[in-house]
């Protein structure tokens, strides 16, 4: 009886891993179709081959050599990483305070962010005279290490209080206080600040996938190919984590040290993107949910890859639809993720409460 059993959960364990390995390949497969329509639709129609001959080194149409080399790919791979980089980080603020409505700006880190950039921007045309969106490069530049300071002050001021306090519920509270804080703080510099600086905050406060290129753009991506796996080293202990603080203590893990190295980490990844793409909202707070509905799992060995792969593709369609023809320009990034991201999150809640009556 008990080898009857042994073989039914061996068998029943390999088609849970052969459902997760169709699951990742389904996933992957809608990525790459992504990938090509965003590179294939915009205001300029570019024929597939010809794209095909430019990614190989074809320069020979200089055009659309640039569009590919210079907007289309730099957003496409902009995304993949945002993305992945955001859902990942949503995931293990959901894990840490077992919340579902924690994301990656709970804790007031990406309120850091904007704090730095509105002292950047909306104080240089006020005291320097000079409008930081007139200086090109060196403004991008200035912004991007302003929310990068911005972002990692508040995460030390986080990790401090995270020290000083036990509970996640107080920790919480204080994060949600420091956001409302640097919001205040960013009213009064927008009170202050001339009109155009108003005006860049605010554009830059929309995200964009596209302020991204050139060299900016190859250490961007190397910064997230390299933090995103780092973050799946912290696996085990988030599986402790939903165990509860006492279970997951008896089995010998160091809570406090182990919320500080989540913490951290979702911390870096939000900064980092930040920085470059501005504050990309809710892809944080709906992949995670998105990807537990998708899987039907609790387990971080398995949600970490599918919430990154998730949390890409979701970029990419974002990308795609504030890029579509008949808009001149291109659609806040916040907006459309917000208009994807809220019905999908919808149905997955309507979906499990469904499940659960039927049960």
């Amino acid at each position: 009886m008990q080898t009857l059993i042994r073989e039914i959960r061996v068998i029943c364990c390999k088609r849970k891993s052969m459902k997760a390995v169709s699951l990742f390949l389904v996933l992957f497969i809608a990525i790459v179709i992504m990938v090509i329509v965003n590179l294939l639709i915009g205001s300029v129609k570019i024929p597939v081959a010809d794209i095909c001959r430019i990614l190989v080194g074809d320069d020979s149409h200089e055009i659309w050599t640039n569009i590919i080399w210079q907007s289309r790919l730099p957003q496409v791979l902009t995304a993949i990483v945002a993305g992945a980089g955001l859902a990942v980080s949503g995931l293990q603020m959901q894990t840490v305070f077992r919340n579902p409505l924690a994301g990656p700006s709970v804790l007031g880190i990406s309120n850091g962010s904007a704090l730095g950039v509105a002292f950047v921007v909306l104080l240089s045309g006020k005291i320097g005279g000079v409008a930081l969106s007139r200086l090109g490069y060196f403004g991008d530049a200035a912004m991007s290490v302003a929310a990068i300071i911005g972002a990692l002050a508040v995460m030390l001021l986080i990790l401090w209080v995270a020290q000083k306090v036990k509970g996640n519920v107080t920790l919480l509270i204080i994060g949600v206080m420091i956001g409302y804080l640097a919001n205040a703080i960013i009213g009064v510099l927008k009170f202050l600040a001339p009109d155009e600086d108003v005006k860049s905050f605010v554009v830059w406060g929309l995200g964009s996938f596209s302020r991204v290129s050139g060299d900016e753009m190859v250490l961007f991506v190397v910064l997230m190919c390299i933090l995103i796996p780092l973050s799946f080293l912290l696996v085990k202990s988030m599986n402790l984590m939903l165990l509860g603080d006492r279970y997951a203590a008896n089995l010998g893990l160091n809570i406090r040290r182990a919320r500080m190295l989540v913490i951290v980490s979702s911390g870096i990844l939000v900064a980092i993107v930040t920085a470059y793409c501005g504050p990309i909202m809710f892809i944080g707070l709906a992949v995670p949910h998105l990807a537990r509905a998708i899987f039907r799992s609790s387990d971080h060995r398995l949600l970490m890859p599918a919430t990154a792969l998730c949390g890409a593709l979701l970029a990419l369609i974002c990308n795609f639809i504030a890029r579509m023809p008949g808009f001149e320009g291109a659609l806040p990034v916040n907006s459309v993720t917000a208009l994807v991201g809220a019905p999908v999150i919808a149905f997955v809640i309507f979906g499990r409460r469904k499940n659960e009556v039927e049960e």
